[in-house]
């Protein structure tokens, strides 16, 4: 048997990427006033840089508002606002979390976000990155209060969170990541180029992998094929042998679960002359993939797609996207049976701002409901242990990652928050050629020239190595060394709803439970 492993490497190097604006946004703000004398006191006291100045002799800069801890700053020696001898500064709540954010992406989760990927770390701000408002889905279900007996001492380097895309023993190579995660897909037409050839290189040194999406190739691409998944959608945008030749992994979309039996959709204004070329049509004209495969009315129409796609690319894995229907455990097992080698559950919650909403919240299973529905019936049927089951759809930061495997995933396809590591503000204008004043869902060139794609390569680096701090001090506590051991461990969760209201209590609430209480 063929054995594609990738090198056990470090972890990629974190660097410090700091915001390309100039007043990047945090929880709590920083004013100094007009009687500050320049001592510098408070550049000497304060630990977390919020007080820069350019030498010893010159008066203080404007504060780095975004990276003070705030109020909880008051136990501490060096609290600047109590030691400044001036009384120069103050110190309020960032007025904007009102408006920032939304039920699923809260302000906090947002601005953390940002600081691990500027950062590489955990954010020393107090901010809720773990839980959003929705009052559902993952924001319901916790871990268990682990046993301190269980507690297992071993350095993060000693924990594995890699996990395997080939388990059939079919001869093909076995595809190993080095992460839980990897990147779904957002095509040439939905995001800027720059970001989907940073979000490549940042697959390329986490070891894991990042997905075209629907609209074709783009040739910047392809110095890092072997981290790059190609995406065969209904539509066919794009779709070439020779592109099919160069992935390790060709992903065939037959749904996605944000807008399932819609298939896709690209407004006029963002089909450029370039993405119009990639895609062989007309500038300026929307386009849409027809829902479903007009090839594709069974089990047999798909094993052919399977076989077609394997007899292009001998060493090549084949992932199939579906959404969350009632019955999609049948569907799972199908595709086991047609001979694919990755089932990836795309559930309702995902899907940009270009999803409608009507389709986001009234179609297809929640994720969390289908991930356990798939992996018992895969059990049941004897072939758990030969499939890779992937989830995705509203999975927004390391603690989803952990509850999704703890449901039975073997890992996840993550969207939304790469582009938040990116400086998304969830304002929900993908659609717009250039309704993305944050240059990242957009095909203007000129919006597209803000991000670099060196900066986004690090600030996803950087993002991924703070969950990953997170996926290590979780599994210590439950005495696990690897991910593959939480996967399907359903007994180390709870989902609020069914507790009594005193063992409710010692939970963590979710923010918007803390409001109420």
């Amino acid at each position: 048997m063929k054995i594609q492993e990738s090198p056990k490497a470090a972890l990629p190097q974190t660097a410090e990427t700091p915001s390309r604006f100039r007043n990047p946004i945090g929880k709590y703000v920083l004013v100094r006033n007009a009687r500050c004398v320049g001592c510098g006191l408070c550049a000497t006291l304060c630990p977390y840089g919020v007080h820069p100045r350019y030498d010893v002799y010159s008066r203080a800069l404007k504060p780095k508002s975004h990276r003070c801890i705030g109020f909880a700053c008051r136990q501490n020696d060096f609290y600047c606002i109590d030691r400044c001898p001036e009384k120069a500064l103050t110190l309020r709540q960032n007025p904007i979390l009102e408006t920032l954010g939304d039920f699923r992406w809260p302000a906090e989760m947002l601005i953390g976000h940002w600081e691990m990927a500027e950062t590489g770390r955990l954010p020393v701000v107090d901010l809720e990155t773990d839980l959003g408002c929705s009052g559902g889905g993952f924001d319901k279900i916790r871990f268990r209060h682990p046993d301190p007996d269980q507690y297992l001492d071993v350095p993060d380097e000693a924990v594995d969170t890699g996990i395997d895309l080939n388990k059939r023993g079919d001869g093909r190579p076995k595809k190993r990541l080095s992460l839980p995660c990897y990147g779904g897909g957002m095509s040439f037409g939905s995001t800027a180029l720059s970001v989907m050839v940073g979000r490549a290189r940042a697959a390329r040194r986490l070891n894991t992998l990042t997905c075209t999406g629907e609209g074709g190739y783009p040739p910047e691409l392809m110095p890092y094929a072997d981290h790059v998944i190609t995406q065969i959608a209904t539509g066919l945008f794009g779709v070439r042998e020779e592109t099919i030749l160069l992935a390790p992994v060709v992903e065939f979309k037959y749904a996605q679960g944000a807008k399932p039996g819609l298939g896709g959709h690209l407004l006029g204004d963002k089909v450029t002359p370039e993405v119009a070329a990639m895609r062989e049509t007309v500038p300026g004209n929307a386009l849409f993939s027809p829902f479903p495969f007009h090839s594709v009315y069974s089990v047999e129409d798909h094993k052919k797609h399977v076989d077609w796609v394997k007899e292009i690319n001998p060493d090549v894995l084949v992932s199939v996207k579906v959404s969350t229907p009632t019955d999609v455990d049948m569907v799972a097992v199908g595709s086991y049976y047609a001979g694919a080698h990755i089932i990836h559950l795309d559930g309702s919650y995902g899907g940009t701002g270009a999803a409608p909403d009507i389709a986001k919240k009234n179609i297809a299973m929640p994720i969390e409901y289908a991930i356990p529905k798939v992996h018992r019936f895969m059990i049941e049927e004897g072939v758990r242990d030969e499939i890779c089951l992937i989830a995705s759809g509203g999975i927004r930061n390391a603690m989803d990652v952990a509850k999704a495997i703890a449901l039975g995933a073997d890992g996840v396809v993550i969207g939304t928050a790469e582009l938040v590591a990116l400086e998304c503000v969830r304002c929900g204008n993908c659609e717009s050629g250039r309704g993305c004043a944050r240059g990242i869902a957009t095909t203007d060139t000129e919006l597209g020239c803000m991000i670099s794609t060196q900066w986004a390569e690090q600030r996803l680096v950087n993002m991924y190595a703070a969950w990953r701090k997170t996926w290590c001090a979780l599994l210590r506590q439950y005495g696990l060394r690897s991910l593959n051991e939480l996967t399907g461990r359903t007994d180390l969760l709870v989902h609020l709803d069914y507790l009594e209201p005193s063992e409710r209590a010692t939970y963590r609430p979710a923010p918007e439970e803390a409001i109420i209480l």
